[in-house]
């Protein structure tokens, strides 16, 4: 495959090389992974890779097509260093099969739903219950996100020896445990979601209302966790669960721009100037919600990321505070408190609607289903309640049918 020509103005090898990196890296480590069975080789593997496209690519030009690129050197490394090992060579056979030099860059098209599964079964492996809630988030961002250790220390304030250390303690457990590299089925399957989503979930809320430091926000979490969560709705397209987390996120991220002042401090969502909210953000996590009422509406349970992602659209519908649909507020939160015990924003609620008790709606419908396990969120970002979980399957949010913002 010919090289591409030289970067054009404003676009840098460089840049071109990182921008592939963070697109590539988790389904490269995701398919080593899968080949070598071992998670800290294939993450070896993959940055000789990146070396080499350094090393490269400004000399030789950019591949056509650059994750093709990266795949195959990776592969060829795995092979030789398989060579080197004599009681695997059969495992050379089966990586090196059809790789042979005269083969050239092969097309991965026909590969990539099975490069997707790697993908998903690396997300799930990151997550493992065995380790901390803190190690599945450090490690999700390492070989699922393809952040450098310094850039996650950075991101949550830490030394980046200590973090290095977090990161290499989680692969040591998940190699102590013999963690599979195999995607869960059943009951397991629901439950290690969950722990997915709660992962994604921290490093959001680490983001958006920052636990250490100066600064209110971190936005680099924040677009990371983003990132994560629609890298998840792809992946896993039918689970409307997925979807609410993250319009959930799309949604509250929108407000970030008005959340401080010129002088940084927080602004309360009524006082926030809501012109200077993300309107992409905001259109994205409405698109998200409607992808999640849509498989709400055939019976597949939902939980607390949906009902919170319909508490947060109806902000987003409303153009001013004043036209905010509270009592559809008040009924989601209703919701939740029957689903389960919830600390949240209700309180709040009954004032908005001048004192008066809420009634529901005769034309909702709400099923509940028995809940599955899963940690509360360390943290909720504004008019997102903390709850244990509580799938329930319905109809529409109260908030689906009203105006848009804007």
């Amino acid at each position: 495959m010919a090289p591409r020509p030289a970067p054009t103005t404003g676009e840098t090898t460089a840049e071109t090389i990182s921008a592939t990196w963070r697109a590539e890296s988790a389904r490269l480590v995701g398919a080593l992974t899968r080949m070598t069975r071992d998670l800290d080789l294939a993450e070896d593997l993959a940055q000789d890779a990146l070396v080499s496209a350094l090393e490269q690519w400004p000399t030789h030009g950019i591949p056509g097509n650059p994750g093709a690129w990266l795949m195959t050197t990776a592969k060829r490394r795995a092979v030789d260093t398989f060579r080197r090992a004599e009681t695997l060579r059969r495992k050379t056979e089966e990586i090196g099969h059809g790789l042979s030099e005269e083969d050239g860059m092969p097309d991965l098209t026909s590969q990539v739903d099975f490069i997707d599964d790697d993908v998903l079964r690396l997300i799930f492996l990151s997550c493992h219950p065995q380790l901390t809630p803190e190690s599945r988030a450090a490690l999700t961002l390492r070989v699922v996100g393809g952040l450098t250790t310094a850039e996650i220390a950075r991101g949550f304030l830490a030394a980046e020896s200590a973090m290095g250390q977090r990161i290499s303690r989680a692969k040591k457990t998940l190699s102590e445990v013999r963690a599979e590299f195999e995607l869960p089925v059943g009951e397991e399957r629901a439950t290690r979601l969950d722990d997915v989503m709660s992962v994604i979930y921290l490093i959001f809320n680490e983001g958006y209302t920052a636990t250490a430091g100066d600064d209110w926000m971190r936005p680099e979490l924040t677009s990371e966790a983003i990132r994560l969560a629609r890298m998840l709705a792809e992946l896993m397209p039918d689970e409307p669960e997925v979807h609410g987390l993250q319009a959930l996120l799309e949604l509250q991220a929108s407000r970030g721009p008005a959340r401080v002042d010129a002088e940084g401090r927080p602004v309360l969502l009524e006082d926030q100037d809501r012109s200077l909210w993300d309107e992409l953000l905001v259109r994205r996590g409405l698109a998200a919600l409607e992808r999640a009422e849509r498989l709400a509406a055939s019976g597949t349970p939902v939980g607390r990321y949906f009902l919170q992602a319909a508490i947060a659209s109806c902000h987003a519908r409303a153009a001013t505070p004043e036209e905010t649909d509270w009592r559809a507020i008040a009924h989601l939160y209703d919701v939740l408190a029957e689903a389960a015990p919830v600390r949240s924003s209700r309180s709040t609620v009954p004032s908005r609607t001048g004192g008066r008790a809420v009634r529901r709606p005769a034309w909702r419908s709400w099923i509940f289903f028995p809940p599955v396990r899963s940690p509360a969120p360390t943290s909720c970002p504004p008019c997102a309640p903390t709850c244990s979980p509580a799938p329930v399957a319905m109809t529409r949010p109260p908030c689906s049918s009203a105006r848009r913002r804007r």
